[in-house]
């Protein structure tokens, strides 16, 4: 015997264990953004760096990043 209680849970049901992997798909897809625009903006301030010699000094920050790819590569 169901009662509708139970009838409603199970209606439900399907769609709340879709929505974590919908979830997943988002944050997956917002990390992703994230890397690429990580790697791009690191990419652009050395070579802003490479060009401008005079801003080396300006930006403890910018000064780091630059210092950091250069020894990674």
């Amino acid at each position: 015997m169901s009662t509708t209680a139970d009838a409603h849970t199970s209606a439900h049901a399907p769609s709340a264990r879709t929505a974590p992997a919908k979830e997943d798909v988002r944050l997956d897809r917002i990390t992703g953004r994230r890397q690429v625009l990580r790697t791009r903006h690191s990419a652009r301030l050395t070579q802003l760096m490479e060009e401008r010699e005079d801003l080396r000094g300006v930006h403890a920050l910018a000064d780091f990043v630059d210092d950091s790819v250069r020894w990674g590569a």
